[in-house]
């Protein structure tokens, strides 16, 4: 037998114990192997340890918040940190991708889903009470009996009436789940005791589409606030509605409308342009060019169309505005838009907040991106409204500056621009003369007045059925003007009795407004208040 079988392999040295050499070999032996398996595992943590931070993966943040939260001199919120942390990041990127903290995610979605849990009034804030302007048509408050003018004194059995209770804290504590239920006691004008309503919420709609009338009998109006998921629905209804009233002209209001659902953009696009045209493309680096074409026989895809625009409208309003531009389809009208030409698309997290991230550009079918640039940062990329204003672009047609050098063409061959929003056909200045901002300073009293003065003149208000015969033959007094700036004066707003000469048109005719709205809503409201606007009135003269 060879004398190697003697050894162990690589270890010639040592010699193979005799199993009667020693009874406690066992013991021995199986607490060397023992100590050998931790010593491995030992050796292996600090091996892996040390490859996990010379690793891309090493998360630095988590390590850095670990330390923040076990050394640092005073207690830290570490959720707070964290999510100012990703506020940070985000913002690094581009000014619209955000995180939405759980909590807001909800409000956040309102708008654009179209609807909230709630008792469906709305309200204003009248000498420290709640008072309801309205409650919803179909909605929970309106079927229990609740009514415009009614003074919310108590919710759920607190006093809410004379504690300077703010409009957050009057949503927290009157919205909530469908069918859950909330205690309002209110008092009534004639009612010389309170009224008790146990109210079920329900879902609330929200609706984005303002006001549709008809602004001369041939000339439909239509106001678009927002592009939500009901946004096309409310646009094909009040379409149908203006048709049968005879309209053959159409006017779309997309000033101060920030965007939201492209889908919404594309749908109402594609009933007013005919034929399988490109209405925008979309790319990103995760994203391959992605067309978007009209297809189907839209509702108004023939007669004049003008389409009102301002330096708020963005996003989705840009998508409208650029495609009708583009297929020569109708007259943009107003200040050059926003410029917002990035498409987000948002992604809920595991905790209940979500991240809005910009995963593509779009591009208007000419090819332009209209978004504005944004490499000075978040903060210089807002103030360049700002800077706008400054530099009379919306004054002087002239001072526009271009930033894109590219030359697009409509179908027509008409130019058109790219890189800073979208420019209107027709540029219509802005009032920006100091007695327009001691105007708007006056108009802030305007709704809790008119609000307090129709309960009190609703037999006035009653005599008129249609908001032409209000326009033409309801008149605000210089009494109820004097009624007014007395009602003003007292709330804190200070005299300046030059400007109030000059601006005493524009506040009558807001007057008369708020007081319309009070009868139709907002119908009535953009009927009176757009007779005087120079942008609506410039739309109706190029139709006729």
């Amino acid at each position: 037998m060879d004398n190697n079988d003697d050894k162990l392999p690589g270890y010639s040295n040592i010699r193979k114990p005799q199993s009667t050499s020693n009874p406690y070999a066992p013991f021995i032996y199986a607490l060397i192997l023992a100590f050998g398996v931790m010593l491995g595992f030992v050796i292996n943590s600090i091996t892996v340890g040390k490859q996990t931070i010379g690793n891309r993966n090493y998360d630095k943040i988590e390590d850095i918040l670990n330390y923040i939260s076990l050394k640092y001199v005073d207690t830290i919120n570490r959720t707070q940190l964290v999510d100012k942390s990703i506020d940070k990041i985000l913002s690094s990127l581009d000014p619209h991708s955000v995180y939405i903290p759980a909590k807001d995610v909800s409000e956040m979605n309102e708008g654009l889903e179209g609807n909230f849990e709630g008792i469906g009034i709305e309200f204003y804030i009248v000498q420290d009470t709640i008072t309801v302007v309205t409650a919803i048509p179909s909605g929970p408050s309106e079927l229990i009996g609740i009514r415009a003018g009614d003074r919310i004194i108590k919710i759920n059995d607190s006093i809410v009436a004379g504690v300077k209770i703010k409009d957050t804290s009057v949503k927290t504590r009157l919205r909530g789940p469908k069918d859950t239920k909330v205690k309002v006691t209110v008092l009534r004008s004639g009612v010389n005791h309170l009224l008790d309503f146990q109210i079920a919420r329900d879902r609330i709609p929200l609706y984005s589409v303002d006001a549709a009338y008809m602004a001369t009998p041939e000339i439909g109006y239509i106001r678009i606030t927002e592009f939500s998921a009901n946004t096309h629905e409310e646009f094909v209804q009040k379409i149908h509605a203006l048709q049968d009233k005879g309209m053959k002209k159409l006017i779309i209001d997309l000033r101060d409308n920030p965007g939201g659902y492209l889908q919404a953009a594309t749908s109402i696009a594609d009933e007013l342009i005919s034929g399988e045209k490109l209405m925008l493309y979309t790319k990103g680096k995760a994203y391959d060019r992605q067309d978007y074409l009209a297809g189907k026989p839209g509702l108004f895809e023939k007669g004049d169309l003008c389409v009102l625009i301002n330096q708020g409208s963005a996003s989705a309003s840009e998508i409208l505005s650029g495609a009708i531009q583009d297929w020569d389809r109708g007259t943009i009208i107003g200040r050059t838009s926003f410029g917002k030409g990035l498409v987000q698309e948002q992604y809920e997290l595991k905790d209940g907040s979500a991240l809005r991230l910009t995963i593509a550009r779009y591009y208007t079918p000419s090819g332009r991106c209209i978004q504005r640039p944004y490499d000075k940062g978040t903060d210089a990329y807002y103030n360049e409204i700002y800077d706008r204003y400054s530099r009379g672009e919306f004054v002087h047609e002239d001072s526009i500056a271009s930033l894109d050098t590219t030359v697009y063409r409509t179908s027509k061959g008409r130019r058109v621009y790219g890189g800073g929003g979208i420019r209107p056909d027709i540029f219509v200045p802005m009032d920006t003369t100091a007695e327009s901002e001691y105007f708007y300073a006056v108009r802030s009293f305007i709704p809790e007045f008119v609000y307090k003065y129709s309960s009190q003149h609703a037999d006035v208000l009653s005599r008129f059925k249609t908001e032409e015969e209000f326009k033409k033959d309801y008149e605000v007094s210089d009494g109820m003007l004097n009624d007014f700036y007395t009602y003003a004066f007292a709330a804190g707003l200070k005299k300046n009795e030059a400007r109030q000469a000059k601006i005493g048109a524009k506040v009558k005719l807001n007057l008369k407004a708020f007081l319309a709205k009070q009868i139709w809503r907002m119908d009535g409201f953009y009927y009176i208040i757009n007779s005087s606007d120079d942008v609506v009135e410039t739309a109706i003269n190029k139709m006729k």
